[in-house]
């Protein structure tokens, strides 16, 4: 069973009732029992533990994890130290350089120090094969991830949406309070950065409407 133990708790425990989820437990089972599946069973639910709902200030949309071993830890884009950055990764950290923004003084691999400030780095589908991306969809994770958005989506505290290519910006539906602020581009993949990711300048957009809104800016 799902435990976070912070204010997620409720809507999980709604949501594991439900005969989607099941389906999706016992699937999951027989998953990790008889193939590699990433990221270990322990970090499935990683962005919800160290992001509680009511601290969510910025919610990041990926697909699903890293596929190769030792990559995915349990939030969207991010790895370890000592994990080579992904291509994704490498550019995000490209855009946040470029951007007249708020940031640390040394990049880390490792987005855990986002999460914690209310970074939100939701995988739509939170587990995935060794080997074989998006192994995973249609499984009922979509399902349980959007579910989250659309709380998140209808909730009036001010939050920022960074969705990037075509299938993050396809949640945008989810994002139902007009006290939010949506922000679309392409994926920071490099087939895709240069069509629009690159330059379009969200982590300070982002910060800026935080900022109007009384909240605390995202340290980079």
């Amino acid at each position: 069973m799902i435990n976070v133990n912070n204010d997620w708790q409720a809507l999980f425990d709604e949501e594991q009732q439900k005969d989607y989820y099941l389906s999706l437990r016992q699937f999951l089972k027989r998953e990790y029992s008889e193939r590699r599946i990433f990221p270990p069973m322990n970090e499935i639910f990683n962005a919800f533990v160290l992001c509680p709902f009511s601290k969510t200030k910025v919610v990041i949309v990926g697909q699903d994890p890293y596929h190769e071993v030792g990559q995915a830890m349990g939030l969207s884009f991010s790895v370890r130290e000592g994990i080579e950055e992904p291509p994704s990764l490498v550019n995000i950290h490209k855009e946040i350089l470029s951007e007249d923004v708020l940031r640390e003084e040394i990049w880390s691999s490792d987005l855990t120090r986002w999460a914690k400030q209310g970074v939100l780095l939701l995988n739509s589908t939170l587990t995935v094969r060794e080997h074989q991306a998006n192994a995973h969809k249609d499984s009922g994770w979509e399902r349980f991830t959007d579910t989250c958005i659309k709380a998140l989506g209808a909730d009036p505290r001010p939050k920022v949406f960074l969705l990037w290519g075509s299938y993050a910006r396809s949640k945008r539906v989810y994002v139902t309070d007009p006290h939010h602020l949506i922000l679309e581009s392409a994926h920071p993949s490099p087939l895709s950065a240069y069509r629009g990711f690159f330059g379009n300048n969200h982590f300070a957009l982002a910060n800026e409407f935080l900022a109007r809104n009384g909240e605390e800016m995202i340290r980079w």
